[in-house]
């Protein structure tokens, strides 16, 4: 194991492995950054999570709230309303997300360079 806590990542048996496959995914860095503006009912994140199918989301949202990370609040009106919200540990959450965010950001343009690169030598070679 890794550290003090015993949960070793690397190790495919590991619980601490399904919790980075779920930090990874795109829906759950997409969902923890529309959260970070505040709490919002499913319509306003489908519309902030642009390209998410309903299905897609609904299993986010759940899979986010058994690991802790968001709060599905639910009153009693009619029509009903549902509101997400983060929960501590989502907004610790968020900062490291962020990063991602503003590498992918400040590095697409080379990525792309690269890709380009490497499918005209890819072409090459075929």
């Amino acid at each position: 194991m890794n550290d003090d806590l015993g949960f070793d990542p690397y190790d495919p048996n590991c619980p601490s492995r399904q919790l980075v496959d779920r930090v990874g995914d795109r829906w759950t860095i997409l969902v923890i950054g529309a959260l970070s503006a505040g709490p919002a009912r499913y319509k306003e994140l489908a519309t902030r999570v642009a390209g998410i199918s309903p299905r897609m989301l609904s299993l986010t949202l759940k899979a986010l709230e058994r690991d802790g990370l968001i709060t599905r609040e639910a009153f009693p009106e009619v029509p009903p309303r549902v509101v997400y919200t983060l929960t501590d540990s989502g907004r610790t959450l968020r900062p490291l997300l962020l990063e991602l965010e503003h590498w992918a950001r400040a590095n697409m343009r080379e990525v792309q360079r690269a890709r380009e690169r490497y499918d005209r030598q890819t072409d090459q070679e075929a």
